[in-house]
């Protein structure tokens, strides 16, 4: 059986992992530009891009903080679910290289 239309699907699936990774990575760098008051939160533009990137990331991260807790004052959530991620862009992987094998 030809599971080859599957292709753009997961393709996609894929791509979709990806952005998150650098979703997740800019809303840590912003995260560090505000706390190192590099990031100017007066400005309209840069609230803008904070409170979407904070849409987008805060709840995922708030997940994983309910079951992990900051340490010492550092937030590893971002570190849990960029792994997440990348786990699930694995498994995507090979799902489909089993898909095309069968």
């Amino acid at each position: 059986m030809s599971y080859v239309f599957l292709h753009p699907i997961f393709l996609l699936i894929y791509y979709l992992l990806e952005l998150a990774t650098f979703v997740v990575i800019a809303a840590v760098i912003v995260s560090w530009l505000i706390a190192f008051g590099v990031l100017n939160m007066s400005n309209p533009a840069a609230r803008q891009v904070v409170r979407t990137l904070d849409a987008l990331t805060e709840p995922l991260f708030r997940q994983v903080r309910r079951v992990i807790p900051p340490v010492g004052g550092l937030d590893l959530s971002p570190i849990f679910i960029l792994i997440a991620i990348y786990i699930l862009q694995v498994f995507v992987e090979d799902l489909y290289g089993y898909l095309l094998q069968s």
